[in-house]
């Protein structure tokens, strides 16, 4: 999978937690990609935050964070 669709695929997620509060949309986002990405994905994202100029909404770069946090 290229990256622009591990960036879609990750802000189509974040556009679902929309309506929820920012620690709900974070967590959500990191706890969906936990469960169904695979590994390489989430390791492909994670490094891809790591890149400034990614388009990585703050709600995503906050998720992937947490992502860190939950391995």
């Amino acid at each position: 999978m290229n990256d622009a669709n591990l960036i879609r695929m990750a802000h189509q997620i974040a556009d679902f937690y929309a309506p929820y509060t920012e620690a709900e949309a974070i967590e959500g986002v990191a706890v969906h990609i936990r469960k169904f990405w695979d590994p390489g994905m989430r390791d492909r994202l994670i490094a891809l935050s790591q890149t400034p100029d990614a388009g990585l909404s703050p709600t995503i770069a906050a998720a992937i964070k947490r992502l860190i946090a939950l391995s």
